[in-house]
């Protein structure tokens, strides 16, 4: 079949590319730019199969579009790869012109996603967290747990930054690595309990399938950035940080029903879905108020929205583009 167009008009663009140019504090401005503007984003198709080994891997479809762009990436998510080594999130991203339907780039998406995710998070920072906030905590040692540090010391000056894996090992490489590119004042913390006792601001990034930080630990005026529940069975924090929290979400459509995080309290009556403070489109509009106290503690559950990595992948095309 002759297709109306050539490889050669299509950019192949590998992670490399994207680390290069997809800076942090021009993705957060961006994310949040898209939020205020109009865009369609159909409620992503989520469907569970299990593999030859009897492991539940999921496949991830997310469109998006505006009347200019649209963009669509399908992703695997496969827990069982932290035992071959291999990374848990594999993903393409494909970018086409709206208007004349033409393939103008394919790119690495695992890499836009831990970027759009972290950045994500710390914009919806930037409304939540205490501005006096000056410890940060890192609960999770994947690919995303460095881009959480780095994203997030863009909305907030923090003093401190605390690490925490179950793996020691895989702890100390996050905090090297941080280290190596200038955070100083990155440390391991072995004891999770009092590590979120200190923490003003706790970001998750795990895989869990059970709670891992307790409410009864978190102290008042705490931000929570809950990131890593992706099905209706996991979860990060316990009933008791629900009840604790005020809670803001990425889109309800998606965090409500497709995280344990909410539907587990939710189906056991724990939690109203009705008692939701808002959206992060709501918070980037100026429609509803972030924090309101000092001592308040937030929450702000992010189940990824594909306007995001449409943003982020429009940020990668037309750097690109530009030279």
């Amino acid at each position: 079949m002759i297709l109306p167009y050539t490889v050669e008009n299509m950019k192949i663009i590998d992670k490399e590319t994207i680390d290069t140019v997809l800076k942090y504090d021009n993705l957060i401005e961006a994310l949040r730019q898209v939020f205020q503007s109009t865009f369609t984003m159909p409620v992503r198709h989520h469907h569970f199969y299990q593999n030859t080994e009897g492991i539940e891997n999921t496949l991830i479809l997310m469109p998006s579009w505006t009347d200019t762009y649209i963009g669509i990436k399908q992703v695997v998510v496969a827990p069982g790869n932290h035992n071959k080594n291999l990374p848990a999130i594999h993903a393409l991203y494909t970018l086409l012109d709206a208007v004349t339907g033409e393939f103008l780039a394919q790119m690495d998406a695992a890499g836009l996603t831990s970027r759009r995710t972290a950045c994500t998070s710390a914009l919806a920072a930037s409304y939540l967290a205490r501005e006096d906030s000056k410890t940060l905590l890192i609960v999770g040692g994947g690919k995303v747990a460095q881009h959480l540090a780095q994203a997030h010391s863009v909305v907030r000056q923090y003093d401190q930054i605390l690490i925490w894996t179950r793996n020691a090992s895989k702890g100390a490489d996050v905090v090297s690595s941080l280290q190596q590119i200038g955070f100083s004042k990155v440390l391991y913390a072995d004891n999770l309990e009092e590590a979120v006792r200190r923490a003003d601001v706790i970001s998750c990034a795990t895989l869990s399938h059970e709670p891992l930080v307790k409410g009864e630990w978190i102290k008042a005026g705490t931000h929570l950035d809950l990131i890593g529940s992706h099905t209706p069975k996991t979860r990060e924090v316990d009933d008791m940080a629900i009840l604790k929290s005020s809670i803001y979400v990425d889109s309800r459509a998606g965090a409500l029903q497709e995280t344990g995080e909410l539907a587990i309290p939710i189906a056991s009556g724990i939690l109203d879905p009705n008692n939701i403070k808002g959206d992060i489109k709501e918070l980037c509009c100026g429609e509803i108020m972030g924090r309101s106290s000092l001592n308040e503690i937030t929450l702000f559950k992010s189940a990824g929205l594909a306007i995001e990595d449409l943003a982020a992948a429009l940020l990668v095309y037309q750097n690109i583009m530009q030279g």
